[in-house]
């Protein structure tokens, strides 16, 4: 059994493009061609120097010390929250604008929540020289107030969604309304592995990077290219489908996503999609999705503007009903008192995102021997009102 994509573009029983007509042309024109331009070297030449020398690519794989004395296992952190613009979402745009170049576009849209993607996109637009106009809820607006100045000071034109929960889903209707009125001139990057096929194995593919290195760099420290364990916050779940890709169907490397319980799983307001969802179609994809009795979407909610998304990728969909996956919930005080730890421990302070991974440590327990990664997906600057807010800092 394969937790890969097949060529039909489900994983398993989730997946697939349940789009409206309108938009079949420009998801067809991106089905036919993504991976024989993905295959082109010159494409691969150009996506690795920009990933090396502007990204600075590759993130190292630390050996967290102290984190690892406390919990009395071998933790390593990859350490996403080093690429420019502070998390792992510039390794998708990278290869997303690329691609855009190469189909003949000249205008991207695209969606954002916490913003790390929207500035991860506005940074390759401005690279590029391309239109860039980045969606984004007015609640997230107001609450990730750095990274919109960063997309504006990048050029690119931020638009609220002012409709739902005023939240990532709202922004990203907002953007295929934009993609279906514009479809010959626009690419849309979509930032998680969401949206209908080939969207979500287009972007693990692109964040495959980070296994691919965690592979090599493993070896180097540990002698072995497998961990026990990778673990992974979860939202749309770009970072873990990018931390989990070369490991799918090893079965001997275990896999965890961690997903926000917000104010906890049953509290009415979460985002505990393996445990709240059904299955369901959201954005394009068929998967997990949180939904009322007679199939209306239900808002999420969690304390970082990332993972407060209402369904899940299809990859991740898939993993987690196979049993590949083991799935943990965490509440926004777990993670926040997580991502605190880290920071006075190693050093490092976490995106709110990435904090809900180190929240592990409380709910499940390593043996000593055990090679623990963690995927540290984004670093805490765009958080620290947030922090200051929650600690009284």
């Amino acid at each position: 059994m394969s937790f890969n994509i097949n060529d039909k573009g489900y994983y398993g029983d989730f997946g697939g493009a349940y789009i409206p007509e309108m938009l079949y042309p420009n998801v067809e024109e991106l089905r036919q061609n993504y991976l024989k331009i993905m295959a082109e070297p010159s494409f691969k030449a150009e996506f690795d120097y920009l990933l090396k020398d502007y990204v600075g690519r590759p993130s190292p794989l630390y050996f967290a010390k102290r984190l690892s004395e406390k919990y009395n296992t071998k933790i390593y952190l990859k350490r996403e929250d080093l690429n420019h613009t502070g998390a792992h979402k510039v390794n998708n745009t990278i290869g997303q604008i690329l691609m855009a170049q190469r189909l003949g576009k000249t205008r991207i849209i695209a969606e954002t929540g916490a913003g790390q993607h929207g500035v991860a996109t506005a940074t390759v637009c401005a690279l590029m020289g391309m239109e860039c106009i980045v969606y984004m809820g007015e609640i997230d607006i107001a609450r990730q107030a750095p990274n919109v100045a960063r997309m504006k000071m990048l050029g690119a034109e931020v638009r609220p969604a002012l409709s739902g929960s005023r939240t990532l889903k709202d922004a990203t209707n907002e953007a295929i309304r934009d993609w279906i009125n514009n479809p010959v001139d626009t690419h849309y990057i979509i930032g998680s592995v969401v949206g209908p096929h080939p969207y979500p194995d287009m972007v693990a593919r692109f964040q495959s990077v980070v296994s691919e290195e965690i592979k090599w760099q493993l070896k180097d420290k540990e002698g072995r290219e497998k961990p026990d364990y990778v673990i992974a916050c979860v939202g749309g779940g770009s970072n873990a489908a990018g931390a989990f890709y070369h490991y799918l169907d090893d079965t001997d490397v275990k896999l965890v996503a961690v997903e926000a319980a917000g104010k906890g799983i049953y509290s009415g307001e979460s985002a505990a999609t393996s445990v709240l969802g059904k299955e369901g179609i959201i954005h394009g994809s068929k998967t997990l999705l949180m939904q009322t009795q007679d199939g209306q979407i239900t808002e999420p909610y969690s304390i970082s503007a990332g993972l407060d998304y209402p369904g899940v990728g299809p990859m991740h969909a898939n993993l987690y009903t196979t049993g590949r996956a083991e799935f943990i919930s965490i509440t926004d005080d777990q993670a926040m008192k997580a991502g605190l730890e880290l920071s006075q421990l190693e050093g490092i302070i976490p995106a709110i995102e990435s904090s809900h991974a180190f929240a592990i440590f409380e709910n499940k327990k390593f043996n000593p021997e055990d090679i623990v990664v963690i995927n540290l997906s984004g670093r805490g600057d765009k958080d620290l009102q947030n922090y200051i807010d929650y600690f009284k800092l």
